[in-house]
């Protein structure tokens, strides 16, 4: 019979004719038989099954060995012995030999036959140490998978006891070494589906003898945390670890991050290579288990892992996001990635060009799960614009892509900031950034903050890049007896000469540190700007001066040069002069007082109050036509209302409304308009006035500078409880009170009062109003009649001899900005740029220097963005634009520099010359030998920083393919680049690159 069957297998008879011939055979085989004809066919099914060719030729085979196994139950145990099978898994069968790939399924097959004979335990006992011995042999995920389906069937084959434990270890060593060498999509899920197998197994095993899972994550730990040159371990692993119970969790962790034996870079290796099985589309608490491994690093105080590991890894765990089937576990790692790592926007900031074109796909894609990860994606985004504030070139992108997105509220993003970080002692990161970087491209230097210390960063920075306030520092000559200008000196020189990317301000922090201030918390960069001049003022004041003689001029009279010298540098820096009148509106009798100031607070007008279309009031007797250009109807003439409520008295003149002007909001190239002005009531006192007509073009609803000083500027009317104190009428009086600039500071501070107290929260709240900052201002100074005339005499523009006022011009230099809605929180960075004289140096031609053009001024100085340790080119720009993107980031400090072409005043012309003839500062030789000490230490951190970090990164699991998810997503316009049909396609190459 078994020659008619091998004949009729062997035929070249259509297959439907060999099928009936077969059954008929087949149909013979339930009858009785001898023993030699069973031992026949049984061999001839055995080679069929084992050697066929075809699927035909064993199925044929299998359904003769499953006749003898059921009606010839002797035969074929007696067939099936031990010995033969001991043959079978060493040696293999036939020609085959060893590459015959169906013994074990032959040995699945025949053993249910065999299960109650008197040999099964022998076979079992045979099973259990040869399936040992095939694993430790490390063969594929086939192979693997057919040996997990014959114990699955049979767990009586499982090895036991410490063999088992061995089994399950190197079981995962092969799991370790699959790879799926085909892009085929069928290919793909017929490899999820062996691995899935053989994680199936040991998920059996555990299940029945839990005291094996130990062990064998410690295998897994061992070759994943492996540094040695090899094949990077699978990232099937991942299958493994889905079937580690939850409640195990807390230990294994503590164990491993509280190893000793473990180095840093086995585990950096490690917890990278966990990170990757976020690709892995099958695994189910990925995810937690690669959080809970970086919150375990971060408690045992593992930052410099934590470190390099997001930096290395979150991108590709960003790129995740396209695919639905990992969506979920990628974002849960990627919330964490980002929301623990507070001390540095570097993580964020990786992903930023990335962001834009995966909220575009997502939105494309229109599914349920693409509309949640949308929504947490942009809470994502909002917590990182509040914890690192002041990128607004980097962020506008962003926050176009996200802005018809739900905004999460300030309690949320604290509490979610709150929960995550590292740790909560700042000190704690203070050491690991910056990390160690290339200066700036800017090749400007960034400062550290040290603990919500950015209020001091930002006001550090502008006073730096104040040039002729850094240049007088720097000069100070050695044993000036100044101990907190010294420290400025050391910090000034720093920033100018330092390689560092950024430094430490710690020094001067703890010199300049205001006494009621409380460490660590936020405070107001204002406060801590008057306290730090009028500090370095009495410094100073007691006789430590430090400022070089400035060369006399013949223009420069004794009694004004030897004024000028008995100045402070911040007087001569920072220092202007105002005259508060007080006119009582009984007698008409004025008072006046002259005070000094370094800068000027500038508070909002009431909301009911129209700023634009009134007019600031200065008593001046004659406007020329450099200011406004007189009006043809004499009845459109601004009219001061301490002239309008009285009758014309012999001595007074009529007098004319002088107003702030300011360039910057007009196209370029187009001149400022003149300013006409409309007739002021008596009513109209306090009303605060607009300073520019058509000229200024700021937004509809928002405010400007001059607007601000304008207000400040115009008339005060004191009544009720605030009267007056007439010491001539010797009653209390109304009265008018009216501030006046007697003498334009070189450099004029601004500070816009955002921040009131609000009595029902009984907090300072912000005032969020968009302020319009012209790039320059052109503010009134009233002067002696004598020093307009010299200022005319000299050839100056600006003033017209019997006026009494001049316009002194002012170029914008840094705006200090402020990101939050309360001044106890928040954070500040700054906008500067380095306002110099732009005047040739060579000989004045008929005594009057010519200008610089307004275009060159105002427009072509770079801007610099100043946000900590970190420094960017910027523009213009970016800084009026500001609040319109982002509402909670509002100008709060301006610094202007005045413009030495335009400056009336002697002291400013020595300034200009000093500046001309010192040039670059030349240090002395103590702060030289520093900088240069720190030079060198920083090239040797750099080469030991180089080579640690290369240690890490070689050990880090490579990612070649990651970007190309976001760029085939960019490039393919008909693929959201999903793998399920919920993302709409894909195709079995973005398949691929998904898992593998």
């Amino acid at each position: 019979m078994d020659k008619i069957l091998e004949a009729v297998v062997m035929s070249s008879y259509p297959n439907n004719v060999k099928q009936g011939l077969v059954r008929r055979v087949i149909e013979a085989a339930k009858q009785p038989m001898d023993s030699e004809q069973c031992w026949s066919m049984l061999e001839l099914s055995t080679k069929l099954y084992l050697t066929g060719d075809t699927k035909y030729k064993r199925e044929i085979g299998k359904e003769v060995l499953e006749v003898y196994g059921r009606y010839h139950p002797e035969e074929f145990e007696e067939f099936f012995n031990v010995r033969f099978l001991l043959s079978l898994l060493q040696e293999g069968y036939g020609p085959l030999g060893k590459r015959s790939h169906y013994v074990l399924d032959y040995i699945q097959l025949g053993l249910q036959f065999v299960l109650e004979s008197p040999s099964a335990n022998s076979i079992f006992s045979l099973l259990r140490i040869e399936v040992l011995r095939k694993v430790c042999e490390r063969p594929g995920p086939k192979q693997c998978a057919k040996i997990s389906k014959l114990l699955t069937q049979h767990p009586q084959c499982i090895p036991t006891g410490k063999h088992q434990l061995l089994f399950c270890q190197q079981l995962i060593r092969c799991i370790g070494q699959f790879q799926c060498v085909s892009e085929g999509e069928e290919e793909i899920m017929e490899f999820l589906e062996q691995v899935n197998k053989v994680s199936g197994l040991l998920q059996r095993i555990w299940r029945t003898q839990t005291s094996a899972i130990l062990p064998s994550l410690k295998e897994l730990f061992t070759i994943i945390s492996s540094t040695e040159e090899q094949e990077v371990p699978s990232n099937a692993l991942a299958s493994v670890v889905q079937f580690v119970p939850l409640e195990l969790m807390d230990g294994v962790i503590r164990n491993l991050t509280n190893d000793d034996s473990i180095t840093d870079v086995q585990m950096m290796m490690a917890i990278g290579r966990m990170i990757d099985w976020v690709s892995w589309p099958l695994g189910k608490n990925i995810d937690k288990w690669i959080i809970a491994l970086l919150k375990g690093l971060a408690a045992v105080k593992k930052f410099s892992i934590l470190i390099e590991v997001t930096l290395s890894k979150i991108e590709k765990v960003f790129s995740k996001l396209l695919y639905p089937i990992v969506r979920e576990g990628a974002l849960s790692v990627l919330q964490y990635m980002l929301l623990s790592f507070q001390h540095s926007h570097e993580a964020f900031h990786l992903l930023l060009p990335h962001i834009p074109r995966l909220v575009a796909s997502l939105k494309k894609e229109d599914s349920n799960s693409a509309t949640s990860s949308l929504e947490q994606l942009a809470e994502l985004i909002h917590c990182m614009f509040f914890r690192f504030s002041g990128f607004p070139d980097l962020y506008e992108p962003v926050l176009e892509a996200v802005k018809a997105l739900p905004i999460p509220n300030e309690d949320r993003i604290k509490h979610l900031l709150g929960q995550n970080a590292w740790t909560s002692q700042k000190n704690e990161l203070a050491c690991f950034y910056p990390r160690l970087a290339s200066k700036s491209e800017t090749g400007k230097i960034g400062l550290i903050n040290l603990g919500n210390t950015c209020y001091m960063n930002s006001i550090i920075q502008s006073l730096f890049m104040a040039s002729d306030f850094r240049h007088s520092v720097l000069n100070l000559t050695e044993g000036n007896s100044q101990p907190l200008m010294t420290k400025l000196q050391w910090l000034f020189a720093f920033l100018e000469h330092s390689q560092r990317p950024a430094i430490s301000p710690e020094s001067f922090l703890s010199a300049s540190w205001p006494p009621w201030f409380t460490p660590g918390a936020q405070q107001d960069c204002s406060e801590y700007l008057k306290y730090l001049l009028d500090r370095l003022h009495e410094e100073e004041k007691t006789g430590k001066r430090i400022c070089q003689k400035l060369k006399e001029s013949s223009l420069t009279s004794q009694a004004v040069e030897h004024h000028y010298l008995n100045k402070t540098l911040i007087e001569k820096m920072f220092g202007g002069k105002m005259m508060t009148k007080i006119r009582c509106l009984k007698c008409l009798n004025v008072s006046s007082r002259e005070e000094v100031f370094t800068d000027l607070s500038l508070a909002f007008p009431p909301s009911d109050r129209n700023v634009r279309g009134s007019t600031s009031i200065l008593p001046v007797e004659k406007i020329g036509p450099q200011f406004i250009e007189p009006p043809e109807n004499a009845g459109q003439l601004m009219g001061s209302p301490w002239i309008q409520r009285k009758a014309p008295m012999a001595s007074d003149h009529a007098a004319l409304s002088v107003s702030v002007e300011t360039l910057g909001f007009q196209e370029r190239g187009e001149a400022a308009n003149p300013i006409h002005g409309n007739d002021v009531g008596v009513d109209a006192a306090k009303d605060p006035l607009s300073a520019f007509g058509e000229q200024a073009r700021a937004p509809k609803d928002s405010r400007s500078v001059p607007d601000l000083i304008n207000y400040f500027l115009s008339p005060e009317r004191l009544t009720a409880e605030n009267k007056y104190h007439c010491e001539k009428c010797a009653s209390l009086q109304d009265a008018e009170k009216v501030a006046e600039l007697t003498e334009g500071p070189h450099y004029l501070i601004l500070t816009l009062l955002r921040f009131s107290f609000d009595p029902r929260t009984m907090k300072r709240k912000k005032i969020l109003d968009n302020v319009s900052i012209p790039v320059v201002l052109k503010l009134p100074i009233l002067v002696a009649p004598e020093e307009t005339e010299e200022v005319c005499k000299h050839g100056k523009d600006g003033a017209v001899p019997g006026s009494g006022f001049m316009t002194v011009v002012y170029d914008l230099c840094s705006v200090v900005v402020h990101s939050g809605i309360s001044s106890e929180s928040g954070h500040y960075y700054c906008y500067s740029r380095e306002c110099t004289d732009t005047i040739p140096h060579g000989q004045p031609r008929d005594g009057v220097l010519k200008p610089a053009s307004d275009k060159q001024l105002d427009f072509e100085i770079q801007w610099y963005l100043f946000n900590d340790t970190r420094v960017s080119f910027s523009s213009f720009e970016s800084v009026s634009n500001i609040t319109s993107f982002f509402p909670k980031d509002t100008a709060y400090v301006l610094f202007y520099r005045q413009r030495p072409e335009r400056q009336s005043c002697l002291l400013h012309e020595a300034l200009a010359e000093a500046g001309r003839l010192h040039g670059e500062p030349s240090l002395h030789k103590d702060l030289m030998e520093a900088i240069s000490k720190d030079n060198i230490l920083f090239l040797q951190e750099q080469e030991k920083e180089a080579r640690n970090r290369a240690a890490y990164i070689s050990a880090l699991p490579k990612s070649p393919l990651w970007w190309r998810d976001l760029d085939r997503d960019k490039d393919d316009d008909s693929s959201s680049g999903g793998c399920s049909p919920a993302a709409g396609g894909g195709g079995s190459g973005s398949f691929h690159g998904l898992v593998f």
